[in-house]
């Protein structure tokens, strides 16, 4: 039985609306750095596969032009459309491979932060334990 893989990128999307929505403010699992290091590592493991789905989103529409398919409504000019595909395909490989690279970097930077305690009454317990 097959699926439809474009269902898993529309998965992928819905997690990200689902994390735009949780994390527009600070909470009991959303308000230390450490917090902010985990989800940007998960941004930057998603990010680094986006240059593989953008090649693979196109498979289809690259495979039928090979078999001279591919009909564009108003009968226009396959060719030129499909053209205009690779070549938007193009932009987009580099444009996800300078994300990629800068999410990495976030990652990154945020690995050493942490949460200076000292003097939060509602650490106080941990400070006599050390």
């Amino acid at each position: 039985m097959s699926e439809n893989p474009a269902r898993h990128l529309d998965a992928a999307a819905e997690g990200i609306r689902a994390f735009n929505h949780t994390s527009r403010s600070t909470g009991t699992d959303w308000r230390f750095p450490g917090h902010a290091y985990d989800a940007v590592g998960n941004l930057s493991y998603l990010v680094g596969m986006l240059g593989q789905a953008i090649e693979q989103a196109t498979l289809p529409v690259m495979d039928t032009h090979e078999h001279g398919r591919v009909r564009i409504d108003g009968n226009g000019d396959a060719a030129a459309k499909v053209a205009e595909l690779v070549k938007a395909r193009e932009d987009a490989l580099i444009a996800a491979e300078a994300l990629t690279a800068a999410v990495g970097r976030m990652h990154n930077a945020t690995s050493p932060m942490g949460l200076d305690t000292t003097g939060l009454p509602e650490f106080e317990d941990d400070e006599d334990d050390a």
